[in-house]
């Protein structure tokens, strides 16, 4: 059975509106999560949220770039996934769930061990026999890399993954939202991301210099300042070698499907692994027209975006209900 295509809604035409909407307008009730914290071997912890109804299969959500299981786009499709019998796990990058972390670090695009400490902690928990990743932006590159990178570690229970709005390629992709058509969303996850940098330059003044923040513009300049050089890269440019998807989707042994809108503003053209998926045949790109970035939004009685219901059909599809 074919997927539905996305039509865009006539009043969000273009893949800024369909970007900015539904962040600036979406409202879905809050969800009963129930928080969880755990320790990760460093010492860090990772904030959980869990919505659990004794299913035997799992959802994995991971957000996007200061993001958290607050957004619009988890909390969506936390939603959907629980109400067709799922149990949903969103879990928030370091830093992300409401307070600062530990130690001087991010979950960055390439943290797949901190991925794979969630996994195991809830196979530990509920010894899932079904698991499925589904990522947002950073959280899909991630999860593409996790999969692809450590395919040996990659627990069996990991059954497949779908990932939306994916920066595969992220040189290209600072480079495009270091553009100024971008210059609202750069400055964006700027303020957002100073916000950590100033808090943990309160405990780790030498690893996060906040003298002259103001003077950082773009991810290039965010990146060699404060990730690379707190995560062993020699530079921004290696960070965004070693951790881009577009490495490592060869590597991939579970079915994966990248969903990416062809007017996302964020990302470049090299995003859209076309011969990445034909080599693979484990990996389906599925990349409509419009959409925008974590966006696809549309109007119906459900609430439901395109992104939840495909993914639904994919779910529904491979890891029907027992």
């Amino acid at each position: 059975m074919p997927l539905p295509p996305y039509n865009t809604p006539w009043l969000l035409g273009n893949g800024h509106l369909e970007t900015i909407w539904p962040s600036l307008f979406r409202r879905i009730e809050p969800l009963p999560y129930v928080r969880e914290t755990i320790a990760l071997p460093d010492g860090d912890v990772l904030e959980l949220d869990w919505l659990t109804r004794g299913a035997r299969r799992l959802a994995i959500l991971s957000h996007g770039l200061e993001g958290n299981s607050q957004r619009h786009y988890v909390v969506g499709m936390a939603r959907a996934l629980h109400a067709h019998g799922w149990d949903v796990l969103a879990w928030n990058f370091r830093g992300c769930g409401g307070r600062i972390n530990r130690l001087p670090k991010f979950t960055h695009n390439g943290s797949t061990d901190d991925l794979h400490a969630v996994i195991r902690h809830a196979l530990d928990r509920s010894g899932y026999p079904v698991i499925v990743l589904i990522g947002f932006s950073m959280g899909g590159n991630l999860s593409l890399v996790y999969l692809g990178r450590e395919h040996d570690l990659v627990p069996e229970s990991v059954r497949a993954a779908i990932c939306f709005s994916v920066p595969c390629d992220l040189a290209a992709g600072a480079v495009r939202l270091a553009a100024a058509a971008n210059h609202l969303y750069m400055k964006r996850f700027l303020r957002l991301m100073g916000r950590k940098v100033y808090q943990q330059s309160q405990r780790y003044p030498q690893q996060f210099p906040w003298d002259h923040y103001h003077t950082v513009k773009n991810f290039h300049d965010f990146d060699s300042r404060y990730t690379a050089p707190l995560h062993g890269f020699r530079s921004a440019r290696h960070y965004w070698q070693e951790c881009s998807a577009n490495a490592y989707l060869a590597g991939i042994r579970r079915p994966s499907w990248v969903i990416n809108a062809r007017n996302d503003p964020f990302l470049a053209p090299s995003c859209f692994p076309d011969r990445a998926a034909h080599d693979n045949s484990l990996l389906t790109l599925i990349a409509p027209e419009h959409g925008g970035h974590c966006g696809f939004p549309q109007f119906n009685r459900q609430g439901f975006y395109w992104s939840e219901e495909v993914a639904l059909m994919l779910l529904e599809r491979h890891f029907p209900a027992s």
